[in-house]
């Protein structure tokens, strides 16, 4: 999966980019097809926000969060595009038509 990152008030930090990695790598096994993804973390004062789009073939997910510590806010963003990926699955799969043999 290829990720495009952008800091906005915030330094680039190695620590971000590589939790973040590790936390998605896991998302991988339930995208249908590989994508990119877009993250941008944000910081507003005391609150750390990040923001996640995956893209690819067949879904497309966008998700935000903010918390007081960036660990806890790229855990809940991870859980919710986990969730919004999983619902695309299986509303890809109740769509498709099964054959009866004749």
């Amino acid at each position: 999966m290829q990720i495009l990152y952008t800091f906005k008030n915030v330094d680039s930090s190695t620590f971000l980019k590589s939790y973040l990695e590790e936390k998605l790598q896991r998302l991988e096994k339930i995208m249908p097809h590989p994508g990119t993804a877009e993250v941008v973390f944000q910081e507003e004062k005391l609150r750390k926000i990040v923001d996640v789009n995956l893209t690819g073939k067949g879904f497309d997910v966008h998700a935000t969060e903010e918390s007081g510590a960036w660990n806890e806010a790229i855990d809940l963003v991870v859980d919710k595009a986990k969730k919004q990926l999983i619902k695309n699955k299986e509303k890809l799969q109740s769509h498709r038509v099964e054959t009866v043999p004749v």
